[in-house]
């Protein structure tokens, strides 16, 4: 890439080489005619695909906003992630390089990967899952996560993964509510050379979960862990059993059919379930993979997320099957055990497209560049960005110290719910550090007010879509009230993303953060009312808000406050206990940064916290117009 100076700031021009291989060079022609027609776009996109039966209609709108892509169409993604690719040249290419964070190493090629999941599927319905049913996936950063999650998709069942840095009460309450009968697990991961009681933290979420019949528990470490008779299952007994032998089908799905649902934290202390399908999912993410990183069949693509978020849903598992790529997945931390951990694989394996967050080249870029500077790294052609907002210095670093001013960064904008990139560049697209660009080919974006007006570029104002797309959530599970208006009754016939961004005057967008009350931790999205559950929860606490404050490497840092009950006393020991706590019940990123004890909380006369005033007093800014606190 090559940069000049602009009124704007810098702009990073795409090299010749990078224009020469793109598969679009003119990004132009190409949004001007897919945003002219967006529906023939997509009907273009889907027929690169196979199906069962065609779509008699490509997007049916009748019944706003519950869009029905592909109306009529049957298809499963598992017949066009695996078994298409059985019958052609791909089937002994690698689909998936693994190394553990003791250099194990495993392969599957697009063969053995089908092998398992097939065997695995087997297994499924001899545990009694069948169509419809739910499946929740806890596990680590290793393969059986991705067979998982291919052989619920394969025989109609849901799955519903859940992150392994959850903990207790968060995977309980999500096991609860998708009213899951198996729970796939391990028992434990590594993660900075300890172990993560996996299996321990399922036990305790299952104990109040009557709808889980059966526990298959993959053995990752090899530390003991207890296997209760009837309901707890090694997962290598089962898959050597003979009923996990022979074909397993692929069921014939409607295109609107639930492929899985996903658990996103919102501005009640419940998260929500939403569920994304089959056929117009299958399309999104291949047709954004495929433009986006220019995906090519010789490429070593390492999306660096974990599958438990939609990222990894997206863009390690389902995204790179589509596309019959090779896809990398290592188990382990970027800095451990020395911060050139990621780099020496880039190096070792070839890695040609690397995407990950702002957080981790944050963390990164403190060690500076001698730790990269030891790797060749020259087989990087396309870096990525995703998670959240990233600041332009740490866009120049990775720009600079790991893409060594070759390779364009592809920083994408997107959520849980849209399923697929949003706003977004391609290779060949000139690049402004810290901005998204411009909407993905089929999509228009604008910046509003409170009342829905557009607001002058350059100012601040809500991120709205405005044309449907089809990877989109379909509904949020049980609750499709609750779909409508937390996404689509503010602004009526426009998609509310709950960011706030401004335009520039050459049309590219940046995004700022969220305008409710969920705070985002390197890059995970947290709920504020549901870590204030989880402190409350503590004896000690009888009221409790929390913020989110700038943090240089997370993004953001929890800060809570918290009102004691009568007979406790403040101190720095409470204040730490409180933190393990929270830790404990809702995970590790959800451990607050800092507490601070306070006899009230700020609120209006109705009874809603202020943040705002919150986020000013850690700040030690001025409060503004306090006019509306309750006496």
């Amino acid at each position: 890439m090559t940069d000049r100076i602009s009124p704007d700031g810098e702009i990073y021009y795409p090299t010749p080489e990078v224009v020469a291989q793109a598969r679009v060079k003119d990004w132009d022609a190409l949004a001007k005619s897919a945003l002219a027609d967006p529906l023939a776009f997509w009907a273009g996109e889907a027929e690169e695909l196979e199906w069962y039966r065609r779509w008699d209609k490509v997007l049916d709108d009748s019944k706003k906003p519950f869009y029905k892509w592909f109306a009529g169409a049957q298809c499963n993604i598992i017949h066009n992630a695996l078994d298409r690719h059985q019958k052609t040249g791909k089937k002994n290419k690698l689909s998936l390089v693994w190394v553990g964070e003791r250099n194990e190493v495993r392969t599957y090629s697009y063969f053995a990967l089908n092998r398992d999941v097939c065997k695995f599927a087997n297994v499924l319905k001899a545990m009694g899952v069948k169509k419809g049913d739910r499946v929740t996936i806890y596990m680590p950063r290793i393969p059986e996560i991705v067979i998982a999650m291919l052989a619920c998709a394969k025989i109609g069942a849901i799955h519903s993964v859940v992150y392994g840095g959850f903990s207790v009460d968060a995977l309980q309450g999500r096991i609860e509510d998708s009213e899951s009968k198996v729970v796939v697990t391990a028992d434990g991961g590594f993660m900075n050379g300890k172990v993560v009681e996996l299996k321990k933290i399922v036990d305790d979420a299952v104990r109040h979960a009557p709808t889980v019949e059966t526990v298959i528990v993959v053995q990752r470490t090899g530390h003991e862990v207890r296997m209760e008779p009837g309901r707890d299952y090694w997962y290598h007994d089962l898959m050597k059993l003979p009923l996990a032998t022979g074909v397993s089908a692929t069921e014939v799905m409607d295109a609107y059919d639930p492929l899985y649902m996903l658990y996103t934290s919102g501005t009640t202390g419940k998260p929500k379930g939403l569920i994304h399908c089959h056929g117009g999912y299958m399309v999104g993410v291949y047709s954004t993979l495929k433009y986006v990183f220019d995906l090519k069949d010789e490429d070593r693509y390492w999306c660096a997320a974990d599958p438990g978020w939609v990222t990894g849903h997206s863009y390690i598992v389902y995204g790179p099957l589509l596309m019959g790529a090779t896809t990398f997945m290592y188990e382990g931390a970027p800095t451990y055990p020395y911060p050139n951990r990621w780099w020496h694989l880039v190096e070792k394996y070839g890695i040609t497209i690397l995407y990950t967050a702002p957080t981790a080249i944050r963390g990164l870029m403190r060690f500076g560049e001698s730790w990269p500077n030891r790797h060749d790294l020259s087989t990087l052609r396309i870096l990525g960005s995703v998670g959240e907002p990233i600041n332009p210095e740490a866009w120049k670093w990775y720009h600079r110290g790991i893409g060594k001013g070759r390779c364009p960064i592809m920083d994408t904008w997107w959520q849980t719910e849209t399923g697929m990139f949003q706003l977004t560049p391609t290779p060949v697209v000139p690049l402004k550090p810290g901005s998204a660009t411009r909407p993905f080919f089929g999509q228009d974006a604008e910046i509003l007010d409170e009342n829905g007006g557009p607001v002058p570029d350059g100012e601040e104002g809500f991120l709205a879509l405005k044309n449907p797309w089809p990877a989109a959530a379909i509904t949020i599970y049980k609750d499709p009230d609750r779909y409508v208006n937390q996404y689509w009754s503010k602004y009526p016939g426009r998609y509310m993303a709950g960011d706030s961004a401004k335009r520039d005057k050459d049309g590219y967008f940046w995004v700022i953060g969220r305008t409710d009350d969920v705070i985002k931790v390197s890059g995970y999205r947290l709920g504020t009312a549901e870590v204030e559950s989880a402190l409350v929860s503590h004896p000690a606490v009888a009221e409790a808000a929390v913020i989110g404050v700038s943090h240089e490497v997370k993004g953001q840092a929890i800060y809570a406050y918290c009102i004691l009950r009568k007979g406790f006393k403040e101190s720095e020991e409470l204040a730490d206990e409180v933190k393990a706590h929270v830790g404990k019940h809702m995970g590790p990123i959800v451990r607050p940064e800092k507490i601070t004890f306070v006899d009230s909380l700020p609120k209006t006369r109705s009874g809603k916290i202020m943040r705002r005033v919150l986020n000013a007093r850690a700040q030690g800014l001025p409060e503004g117009d306090v006019s509306t606190l309750e006496e």
